[in-house]
């Protein structure tokens, strides 16, 4: 087994290869292997790697995908095999190494030093003032939060975030501790990735999930793929469009970047793409400027509403008359839009956007697959309308291998929706929470997580909980967030590893080591079970069978349990305590299940449903019966005036992205080998027509520096140019390094996610060359 790096990454060795053209195959299956092996030993690797997304084993704590009713023995991508295996490693962080590590000396490390220490063994406080974390019991760490909380002036002063790593089961007791405090204050990841297209899904068919199934993936006779890399982000979404491929289907990819993953993909669960050639799977690649996702699809309805106009039978007149609202109003603003303005918000000829547009007349079934690529930007849920506008068209919602398909990351993002780790859950949640636990929850609006970083920042903020996810380099405007968590009296992280969220903490700090999906979790009543919900609305069960890495560690149940136990106990909040059984719960998962059943529909006989391979499918109205849970009862038609980001003389549109070396901000390696990029992180890609008017060099060394409407200069230095075929006018670069870059004011409108998918930027050169 490997042992942890002494060093973090050596830019000094970055050397830049022509990107790769096709993804996957053998050394996909080579690499996953040599870092599980790495990180678990070779019985370990064997015995982990067997289990992965199997009916009777765990859930990849990587991507959302959903799973295949009939799976292989080796049921996982590359990308998920790294997740297993920097959860499942053998290496440790004890007491011992927060002793020979100063917060100083920590602060100075990097994001892959950090997390390649291995996984946390003890609580551990850091004290006010204090240089070094030590450990705690947990007794003693539960009475420090409840101290804290107790002494603040209000409930609404105490943040508690969630990652989409959570279980269903943790994220409901979750969520009820917090109610039961006084506050909805509970931001999540999805604010700052989907909230765009929940927010756009819940206005237009009334719900904010994805109305396909993997099935309909299969059927599907158009797929379009926009801002979304599948080939580092949902590898296993790769065979899902080969299968579909297979069977007929034409595939278009809508991205500034190609992508290798689309251009042609080996499939290591099959010999010919294991040893042999490839499959293309992108018929049609459209290289879209950031941001001009709305001209496109504007200028597909367009092209839509002219061809059913000459030729008859494109649109679905039936569906539309009987399913949907607002058509005409739409059809007059999308024919009055110019096909000039279409082109300068694309980047595309009208021929272009025409092609995509040929597509979809010559689809009985389509469906649109997005990702961050359109979540984040100013105007990010009027392009995920449009997307909606297109498909109503045709009738494509509530049809066979045809849908909306919002392709979620983290693997329980959507589950931990569904249980309540939200902001502004509705009503009749907060109803049936109620009536079940016999309390008042509030109902007064809490913070989403920009809102929770800006509350900090003011010093309205005391507490902030963390379950899960790596907070400081997953929000914006690095600067501004770190200087507000600062201001904190307490900062508690429930963490399987380490990560900068330890390093930059408030007054006081605790990290509270949790297990992990591939864990075996024995409580009081015996061996547990989670469960979690993928991106296609299916529940299924998760069982780890791995020794924790310390009895130290607790399970997230175990550890909200024990919070509720001593914070609800308080005088100050026993009289508005929910009446629920802590310790019960926490020794037997299935009586948190009863409680959801209760709450939550579509959860019912959940213990027996469960059981099930596979798990069951969570009801979905415009999928299942096209009925749309709108006010009026029918799918909205939207009209979405055409914007797009501008871009002054001598700058480029920056987009975030992650490399194949990562996954959210957990980095893996240095390297981004489809991208030919090997040992090294700090690059931007650009255009080489951008390189050029720019008067920089390919390899020259720049600082990247944002600009925005608030005046303020944001600088991440120090990135080499590469010149690279994106498209004209749009850069790239690894995030978190550039996080920095991205204001916190600067939001989508209505769903208030950050817009790291359209930052301005110029590039100087490198202040430190």
């Amino acid at each position: 087994m490997g042992r942890p790096p002494e060093k973090g990454i050596d830019e000094s060795r970055l050397h830049v290869e022509a990107p790769e053209r096709t993804a996957a195959g053998l050394p996909a299956v080579v690499n996953a292997l040599r870092v599980s092996v790495e990180q678990m030993g070779a019985a370990r690797t064997a015995r982990t790697l067997a289990r992965i997304n199997q009916h009777h084993g765990f859930d990849c704590p990587g991507c959302a995908w959903p799973d295949p009713e009939h799976r292989s023995p080796a049921e996982f991508c590359e990308n998920g095999a790294k997740a297993v295996a920097e959860e499942a490693t053998t290496r440790r962080v004890t007491p011992s190494f927060f002793a020979e590590h100063s917060l100083a000396d920590l602060a100075e490390r990097d994001d892959y030093w950090l997390g390649q220490q291995g996984r946390i063994t003890h609580p551990m406080v850091l004290d006010e003032g204090g240089t070094h974390y030590r450990p705690i019991t947990w007794d003693d760490a539960f009475t420090l939060v409840a101290d804290e909380l107790e002494a603040l002036g209000s409930p609404d002063e105490a943040v508690f975030y969630t990652s989409g790593r959570t279980s269903n089961e943790a994220a409901f007791l979750y969520q009820l501790l917090v109610r039961g405090l006084g506050t909805n204050n509970l931001p999540d990841c999805s604010n700052m990735c989907h909230e765009s297209s929940g927010t756009a899904l819940g206005e237009t068919i009334g719900i904010g999930k994805g109305s396909v199934t993997l099935e309909d993936v299969h059927a599907a006779r158009l797929i379009v793929v926009a801002g979304q890399n599948p080939g580092t982000n949902h590898p296993r979404m790769l065979s899902a469009l080969a299968r579909a491929k297979r069977h007929g289907a034409r595939i278009v990819s809508v991205n500034p970047l190609p992508e290798a993953g689309l251009l042609e993909f080996r499939d290591p669960q099959r010999p010919a793409g294991l040893l042999g050639s490839g499959e293309r799977l992108s018929d049609l690649h459209q290289p879209i400027r950031l941001g001009g996702d709305l001209g496109l699809f504007i200028g597909v309805g367009k092209h839509l509403l002219e061809a059913d106009e000459r030729d008859g039978g494109v649109i679905d007149h039936a569906f539309v008359t009987e399913h949907c609202e607002g058509f005409e109003e739409y059809a007059a603003h999308v024919r009055a839009v110019p096909w000039a303005e279409i082109e300068t918000a694309t980047g595309l000829t009208e021929a272009q956007v025409r092609a995509l547009g040929e597509e979809m007349v010559a689809s009985p079934a389509t469906i649109v697959c997005w990702a961050m690529g359109l979540t984040q930007h100013e105007h990010a849920t009027d392009m995920i309308r449009e997307i909606v506008n297109v498909l109503l068209l045709q009738g494509n919602i509530g049809r066979r291998g045809a849908g909306v398909c919002p392709v979620r990351g983290h693997s329980n993002v959507q589950g931990d929706r569904t249980m309540g780790i939200f902001e502004r859950m509705p009503d009749d949640f907060l109803d049936r929470l109620d009536a079940e636990f016999a309390f008042s929850s509030p109902r007064h609006h809490g913070y989403d997580t920009v809102r929770a970083i800006r509350a900090m920042r003011d010093g309205q903020v005391g507490v902030f909980v963390s379950m899960g996810g790596n907070f400081l380099r997953a929000t914006p405007d690095t600067a501004v967030t770190e200087a507000a968590v600062r201001r904190c009296r307490l900062t508690v992280q429930v963490s399987t590893k380490l990560n900068r969220s330890h390093v930059v903490t408030g007054r006081r700090a605790l990290i509270l080591p949790a297990l992990g999906r591939t864990d075996a979790d024995v409580q009081a009543g015996g061996p547990q079970r989670v469960s979690v919900e993928d991106s296609m609305s299916v529940v299924h069960a998760s069982t780890g069978r791995l020794r924790p890495p310390s009895p130290h560690v607790r399970s997230e149940v175990a550890i909200v349990a024990g919070l509720a136990r001593e914070v609800l106990a308080r005088p100050r909040f026993a009289s508005r305590a929910p009446r629920a059984d802590w310790t019960a719960l926490q020794a037997d998962y299935r009586l948190i299940r009863r409680h959801i059943e209760a709450v939550v529909p579509g959860f019912e006989d959940y213990e027996r449903r469960l059981d099930r391979p596979g798990g069951f499918v969570l009801p979905h109205p415009p999928r299942d019966e096209r009925r749309f849970p709108t006010p009026s009862g029918r799918a909205r038609l939207t009209v979405n005036p055409l914007t797009y980001p501008a871009l002054p003389e001598g700058r480029v549109l920056l987009q975030t992205i992650r490399s194949h070396d990562q996954y959210n901000t957990t980095i893996y390696g240095d390297s981004d080998r489809y991208r030919g990029i090997h040992h090294g992180r700090r690059v931007v890609l650009v255009n080489p027509a951008d390189v050029e008017r720019l008067g920089v060099g390919d390899g020259q060394l720049v600082d990247l520096v944002s600009e925005w409407r608030d005046g303020v200069e944001r600088r991440a230095p120090g990135f080499r140019v590469v010149a690279y075929p994106t498209a004209v006018g749009c850069a790239a670069a690894y995030y978190p390094e550039t996080n920095v870059l991205v204001p916190l004011d600067s939001v989508a409108r209505g769903s208030n996610t950050p817009t790291s998918k359209s930052v301005v930027v110029r590039l100087e050169p490198a202040l430190s060359a």
